[in-house]
């Protein structure tokens, strides 16, 4: 992730931000441009004649379903229906996301579109009622995270077609709440590109309790995204992308009955040894979960670098002699072509991290270690992202 600035005054600004806290622009995220750019309003008079297009009715565009009901039928607020004209590309019209009227989305859309949904959000096939306060708290949660997580699949250049575009394997997402009489509980997953994630995820003191009965050191809505994502891409990336012999050489024979193995971890769990080869207890449960686990690894890695580059943080501990936790995050991780970068920026950032969470009785930023196996896993995940040139 990076950092922006406000072209009005200046004001440093976090990808979340709709306001500038400094002047009072209204800002939005342009993902053509990765700019979070001020915007000035187009008024009535000025966009007449434009050739812009009105967003999309309930008819003309898909709409995620709320509950039982389609989204399009509470209406679109006024909010929505503004045109802006961005200070990072004037000549180039846009309008917020649907979302915006329910303050779960700061992304926008070009005013010619007729998608009332922006890059992220018209990948939602399913979100929950919204009538529920509780229900939209956590679906704004869920909301940010997946921003996040799509923010890294663009600047990666991954391919995100959505069921409008391929109805069957498309990219999907359902964010479904749990039978309010406990009948029913939603299990987060993937399948054939739809990922599902449990509303009940996005309470925090849930997702601890899971945590906490699963054994894991980390779990959070973003890391759902990431793992489940990874999934997903190994069907576009490695089954279909002619890749699939050799991820096997790295990852073990994915042929294997996924549903065996998976009772099997639940019922022994991890080989003693299983930091040796994996960079969880999970990842040694199959061959997809090790791929899915070392794939949302690679994710949180980049992004953290890159937030590090923005920060200008370096790594120079005086005691240090030999200079083995030296580092300086000079280049931009999601370009990184070459593993050894990355890892000698990694190692001594995540050291430096970690002992900042101790010092504030906090858990491990990143309670992870990589041993070389899996710093070659990681390594075939970027030659996924980063395909060597014919």
């Amino acid at each position: 992730m990076r950092l922006f600035g406000c072209e009005v005054c200046g004001q440093l600004l976090y990808f979340e931000n709709t306001q500038c806290v400094r002047c009072g622009a209204t800002l939005g995220y342009l993902p053509g441009r990765n700019r979070l750019t001020a915007l000035d309003p187009v008024e009535a008079a000025e966009g007449e004649g434009t050739g812009v297009a009105a967003p999309a009715t309930p008819e003309a565009a898909p709409a995620q379903a709320v509950g039982a009901a389609p989204a399009a039928e509470a209406g679109i607020s006024a909010a929505v229906d503004q045109l802006w004209r961005p200070r990072a590309a004037p000549d180039q019209p846009q309008r917020f996301c649907d979302n915006a009227r329910h303050e779960a989305c700061n992304w926008l859309v070009p005013a010619e579109s007729e998608d009332r949904f922006c890059l992220a959000c018209r990948h939602n096939r399913t979100i929950p009622d919204l009538s529920d306060a509780a229900n939209l708290a956590q679906w704004r949660k869920i909301e940010v995270a997946k921003r996040r997580a799509m923010y890294s699949f663009l600047r990666l250049g991954l391919p995100l077609a959505d069921r409008t575009q391929d109805p069957e394997n498309g990219l999907a997402f359902d964010f479904l709440a749990d039978a309010p009489d406990g009948s029913q509980k939603v299990m987060t997953g993937h399948d054939n590109g739809l990922i599902t994630l449990a509303l009940a995820e996005a309470d925090d003191a849930e997702r601890t309790r899971r945590r906490t009965a699963m054994g894991e050191p980390y779990r959070t809505l973003l890391g759902h995204f990431r793992h489940e994502s990874g999934h997903y891409f190994w069907d576009r990336l490695v089954r279909d992308g002619g890749r699939l012999e050799e991820c096997r050489a790295v990852f073990g024979d994915d042929s294997q009955d996924y549903g065996a193995a998976l009772q099997r971890h639940y019922d022994q769990g991890a080989p003693e040894d299983w930091q040796e080869n994996f960079v969880s207890t999970y990842a040694t449960a199959h061959p997809w979960e090790d791929f899915a686990e070392t794939w949302a690894h690679y994710l949180h890695i980049v992004d953290t670098l890159e937030m590090a580059r923005a920060f200008g943080i370096g790594i120079d501990p005086g005691v240090d002699r030999r200079d083995e936790l030296t580092a300086e995050v000079d280049f931009d991780p999601y370009r990184a072509t070459s593993i050894e970068p990355v890892m000698e920026a990694w190692v001594p950032l995540t050291a430096a991290v970690n002992s900042l969470n101790r010092c504030m009785g906090t858990p491990d930023l990143y309670p992870f270690v990589l041993s070389p196996a899996v710093v070659a896993k990681l390594a075939f995940i970027q030659s996924l992202v980063h395909p060597p040139k014919k």
